[in-house]
């Protein structure tokens, strides 16, 4: 295979929580209780920022699980992410915390506003320095449009109304020029009025006169995430997306979506290349084979059946219940899901490869507690080889880290697994490098179309 030149990307995947989907987790002893402080977020992001981490985002859902039992019950007693602080202060906090890795932040386009949205991010912007980061989602559980008091929209018309929101979004991050600013005090003249446009934007779900009451972000427009898997959703990242957070259980399966989606993003009008991909991979690492497995298999050990369940009832937005655990799963069932059915039917593929074409329901809980993702476990140079696989034979332009428990697996990712990296030239000797984090990360600058 050929090496590739340019430098792999590691986002850090987080929770403001006790867990992400390392179901289990926050019972891990690597695992630090204190989520609810300011100091456990300073020092997950401060620990990634030196250990040369590219990017650190926190997922969010806007509503408990109550998919699973028609309850919330289990995912409370089960701490099931049912704890999600407001991300937006969280990264006002990081912003003067650290100096180089990239902020991100997951925000609804169905419960938001555009304006509210674009002000955010454009504030968050200038407090940084340039590094914030929108991980865009759409919303797809009933109980999230329950707490907003609102109607449940179905996949496409999420999507249809996402479109209209990052049109609103850009284009107010846009109303400013970038040298619309003068400060002149000689003329007392602050701003050039002829440089800062009204958007008057009228759409379908959405609306908005602007201008913006934030100039320009440093960024122009904030680094955009996305993880749409279906279709409609690889249209969309496509179009928008600098960075796509994907899963894949194998490198063919990787290197299928790598190439899928770059004919997508070609159509959406947009080179290929223009977004980079990273797949989420959890990564547990030893200084010996023994110790890796050792990790690995106390990890196992943390599974409970019932929160995979509650986890996958959140994302097929269906009761998982009302499914026999012991017969073979019938694929008629994924007609009844509603939420991220490419990512349902990841799981399902996943089952499937390790127990056969007849897998039941708990057979395929069981491959997912196995993996979580896609899995890593090796020494810090059998771990660098994979990932080395996967970049040179275009299946990833970085990774998505899951971790295990926080901030432990990180911390031995950065410990073990990065100087490796380091030492083979496949991340950046000086992180410390100036610039916005689309400089720093060889994302070209975004305009409106």
């Amino acid at each position: 295979m050929e090496r590739r030149t340019e430098h792999m990307v590691f986002a850090a995947f987080a929770s403001a929580s006790t867990t992400k989907t390392s179901l289990g987790a926050w019972m891990h002893p690597s695992t630090d209780p204190a989520f609810l402080s300011a100091e456990y977020y300073i020092g997950l992001a401060q620990e990634l920022e030196r250990g040369g981490v590219d990017v650190l985002f926190f997922d969010d859902r806007l509503a408990m699980p109550a998919a699973y039992g028609a309850s919330t019950d289990p995912a409370v007693e089960r701490g099931s992410r049912v704890v999600k602080l407001d991300l937006v202060s969280i990264l006002g906090l990081l912003a003067g915390h650290t100096s180089r890795i990239g902020l991100g932040a997951t925000y609804s386009t169905t419960y938001g506003a555009p304006y509210h949205v674009a002000r955010q991010f454009a504030t968050l912007d200038h407090l940084s320095k340039g590094r914030v980061i929108w991980n865009i989602v759409t919303s797809l559980n009933h109980d999230e449009a329950e707490n907003f008091g609102t109607n449940f929209l179905n996949p496409d018309q999420r999507y249809d109304r996402a479109d209209e929101f990052l049109e609103i979004v850009t284009g107010l991050w846009e109303s400013w020029e970038a040298d619309a600013v003068e400060l002149d005090r000689t003329t007392g003249r602050f701003a050039d009025p002829a440089k800062v446009k009204r958007v008057d934007y009228e759409g379908e779900f959405l609306s908005s006169r602007g201008p913006l009451t934030v100039p320009r972000p440093p960024q122009g427009w904030p680094t955009l995430l996305q993880a749409g898997q279906s279709g409609r959703g690889r249209q969309f990242a496509g179009r928008w997306a600098d960075l796509i957070f994907t899963t894949a259980h194998s490198l063919e399966a990787a290197q299928g979506h790598y190439a899928d989606q770059q004919r997508v993003t070609q159509e959406q009008g947009r080179p290929s290349g223009a977004a980079k991909i990273l797949p989420a991979v959890m990564i547990i690492v030893g200084e010996t084979e023994e110790i890796a497995n050792q990790k690995n298999d106390f990890f196992n050990e943390l599974s409970d059946p019932v929160e995979q369940l509650i986890f996958l009832a959140e994302q097929a937005n269906f009761d998982f219940e009302q499914i026999p655990m012991d017969e073979t799963f019938d694929d008629a069932w994924l007609d009844r899901f509603t939420g991220t059915r490419g990512a349902v039917e990841a799981f399902v593929k996943s089952g499937r490869a390790k127990f056969g074409a007849d897998a039941t329901l708990r057979e395929i809980v069981k491959a997912r507690s196995m993996t979580a993702g896609n899995r890593f476990v090796g020494t810090p140079a059998q771990i660098a080889d994979t990932l080395e696989e996967w970049f040179d034979n275009y299946g990833a332009d970085g990774f998505a880290l899951m971790p295990s428990d926080t901030p432990g697996s990180f911390e031995d990712f950065t410990r073990l697994v990065m100087p490796e990296l380091r030492r083979r030239g496949r991340v950046a000797e000086n992180p410390e490098a100036d610039g916005t984090l689309r400089e720093r990360l060889g994302l070209a600058v975004r305009t409106a179309r």
